[in-house]
């Protein structure tokens, strides 16, 4: 188990072309997903949407405010990650109603909403500071979204070049729901993987004991 994780996070890397001739099938792309949906997220609150995007059209349209980049037109399944905005939000019904999935009697349920409204309150100020929120839960499913492609020796990019605004109107988002927090594409690569460099383990960890 130890040895095929580790295979799955040496095969990873920024896939920079796809080959566009290659398909994912529906089975591998809902096993992708699956991890993303499955992620955890700060008070359970699932604060986040997957566009999975496959038309040619659509693609095009996107690439130009991706900064061009070739991923978006030749990956096979282009998943737009968003940050979920107006559901954290204590007022929108939906805490309330992610909470109550534990059973709890209606005293317990008012605690949590309080001591949720009050832990966040200025997280909860602003739209803007939402965002800054849920954006980072959305890359820890973004991150296991990627490492399950791996697994199954599918390749992915996480991009954060592109033009937030434009890419929400092409969208046609709402953002007072959701806003953009990063374009995912997933494929099989064109080229040979170059090779992975990372920092030195103990240049990055330290034991304290």
């Amino acid at each position: 188990m130890k040895n095929k994780f580790m295979e799955a996070m040496n095969f990873r890397h920024a896939c920079k072309e796809f080959d566009s001739s290659r398909t994912i099938s529906e089975e591998d792309i809902k096993y992708i997903l699956e991890a993303g949906r499955k992620s955890p997220s700060s008070f359970g609150m699932e604060a986040w949407k997957f566009l999975v995007i496959t038309n040619k059209e659509l693609k095009e349209k996107l690439k130009t405010f991706c900064w061009d980049q070739k991923q978006i037109t030749s990956c096979s399944h282009l998943v737009i990650v968003l940050a979920g905005i107006d559901s954290v939000k204590p007022t929108s019904g939906e805490v309330a109603k992610r909470f109550s999935r534990n059973e709890m009697s209606k005293d317990t349920l008012d605690f949590y909403m309080d001591l949720y409204a009050e832990h966040l309150k200025k997280v909860l100020s602003s739209d803007h500071n939402i965002y800054s929120w849920t954006a980072k839960q959305s890359y820890i499913a973004a991150g296991n979204m990627m490492t399950a492609a791996a697994l199954l020796e599918i390749d992915s990019c996480p991009i954060e070049g592109f033009d937030k605004n434009k890419v929400e109107e092409v969208l046609a988002l709402d953002t007072s729901k959701y806003q953009l927090a990063m374009v995912l594409p997933f494929g099989y690569r064109l080229n040979t993987q170059s090779t992975q460099r990372r920092l030195d383990f103990d240049e990055i960890v330290e034991f304290i004991k």
